[in-house]
């Protein structure tokens, strides 16, 4: 080995020791390059738990419009919607006629999650326990538990379910996201593809990311750490085993990993959480403007009479809302919220979410070039408003409609023939339902919705809510064409 190269690996080992491994020195022990992080799995491991999840789906609910399906040779929704195909023993095939007695079959799935409590909180994401009858959580030391969920926030996809205990369980040590910094080594830790108690290690690569089109409220912290099906709902850790985020999804062209993984923040996730625990539901504040999209550089800041970029531009007030109330036009530029400058628009928004309704708020706006202070009285969510007192998120909305639908993402829309086109796609559909009776399938693509042009999840469930009479009018895209259909709402 030549000079230079060996100064290069000590220069590294240097790096490594300074950087990642400052946490197993804390007890003034010498650190064993040998065992890794031996010593975080060693810490950790016992409180993530596999989480098995169980429910009753009606048989022929997903094979009907001609079988789609049969357009990939493959299950379309165990592909793209995450619904595994497993009949178990002795019950029929999904596939056979729907005749008589309405048949089912026991669909599963499976992640992970933590525990945070010795009475029996676990973390997880809304999608591994959301519309389901049965959770089973199952412990490093063989354990067996059947959980409760206490409530699940699709809009941050964090979810809490409880478990019975004598308060024997092992819990982990919840760290802090705003000491977190980018270049610092964390470990991911749960079940990918069912091989349970899976660890494996990475970098922070950025704090913060947003606008990535997975839940509402994005701050995400991204990692290259391996992330893969299965490790949804797992726990990302620093270098002192404590807790910093929930594994969440991965950014992949394949379905594996590709190196950039995201987790939600822990700070989120224990807000989100007392109120889960309080409430079973997540109440968020909120003021009633419209943001202009993108950043407000120095050009459109002088447009509106400023010389300093940054802040949120208003684009459009709600005249009945709490900020039109307090006097915010269209136009103004918000540069501060209770003292703190405001950085871009996901960061106000989420920060405006996490004020509590009725509670005040003051906030700083450039109009006219000119300062001005104003005091806002907090809202509700409407949607989370609406929400109040049952399921949450197209779970409780699939109930009162029978049918369940999800983003149209490029996989799907290149498969279903769909691209170009924008709208959501329909999962499944309740066959007791008005809508099965009407025509709809599995498949369909849903681009209007009360006259209202529909391109998200998010746009669905506005434009249904937004219906006055108790039914709801779909302009729908089938493989013969696209149609209207009429389908009435349950209370």
């Amino acid at each position: 080995m030549t000079r230079g190269r060996l100064m290069k690996v000590v220069a590294v080992l240097v790096a490594v020791a300074a950087l990642g491994f400052e946490g197993f020195a804390k007890d003034g022990g010498a650190f064993d390059f040998r065992k890794g992080f031996a010593g975080v799995a060693a810490k950790a491991t016992p409180a993530v738990v596999f989480i098995q999840v169980e429910k009753q789906v009606p048989v022929g609910n997903m094979y009907s419009f001609n079988n789609p399906f049969d357009l990939f040779g493959e299950d379309f929704a165990e592909r793209f919607f995450g619904v595994p195909r497993q009949a178990r023993p002795g019950q029929p095939d999904r596939r056979a006629p729907n005749r008589g007695r309405q048949q089912m079959y026991r669909q599963t799935g499976q992640g992970s999650g933590f525990i945070i409590s010795k009475d029996g909180y676990i973390l997880t994401n809304t999608h591994v326990v959301g519309d389901v009858d049965k959770i089973t959580v199952r412990l490093a030391d063989g354990r067996e538990f059947q959980a409760k969920r206490i409530g699940a926030d699709p809009r941050t996809e964090v979810a809490l379910i409880k478990v019975e205990s004598e308060g024997d369980l092992p819990v982990l040590e919840i760290g802090s996201t705003e000491d977190l910094q980018i270049g610092e080594w964390v470990v991911a830790i749960g079940n990918p593809f069912g091989l349970k108690e899976t660890l494996t290690v990475g970098v922070v690569s950025a704090k913060g990311r947003s606008n990535i089109g997975i839940t509402d409220y994005e701050d995400f912290i991204q990692t290259d750490a391996a992330i893969n099906p299965g490790n949804s709902g797992g726990p990302l850790l620093n270098i002192d085993g404590e807790v910093v985020g929930i594994n969440t999804a991965i950014f992949s062209r394949s379905g594996g990993y590709m190196g950039i993984g995201f987790a939600v923040p822990i700070d989120m996730a224990m807000s989100i959480k007392e109120q889960l625990v309080a409430s079973g539901k997540v109440t968020r504040g909120y003021i009633g403007v419209f943001l202009n999209p993108g950043e407000v550089t120095e050009e459109m800041a002088r447009s509106f009479g400023r010389s300093e970029a940054g802040g949120v531009l208003i684009a459009e007030v709600e005249k009945e809302g709490p900020a039109g109330k307090a006097g915010i036009r269209s136009g103004d530029i918000l540069t501060e919220l209770n003292g703190a400058k405001i950085k871009d628009n996901t960061s106000f928004r989420n920060e405006v979410a996490r004020i509590m309704p009725n509670k005040k708020a003051e906030i700083t706006l450039y109009r006219d070039g000119k300062p001005k202070k104003v005091t806002v009285t907090v809202g509700t969510f409407p949607d989370d408003a609406a929400l109040a007192g049952g399921p949450q998120g197209v779970e409780g909305l699939a109930e009162r409609i029978g049918f369940e639908v999800q983003e149209l993402t490029e996989d799907v829309a290149q498969q279903l023939g769909y691209e170009g086109a924008s709208g959501v796609v329909v999962s499944d559909v309740d066959p007791a339902s008005a809508a099965y009776e009407k025509g709809l399938r599995a498949g369909m693509l849903i681009i209007e919705v009360n006259r209202s042009e529909v391109k998200s999840i998010r746009d669905f469930e506005k434009a249904v809510g937004k219906g006055k009479d108790k039914s709801v009018l779909l302009r729908v895209k089938t493989r013969e064409g696209t149609v209207f259909m009429n389908l009435p709402i349950s209370d």
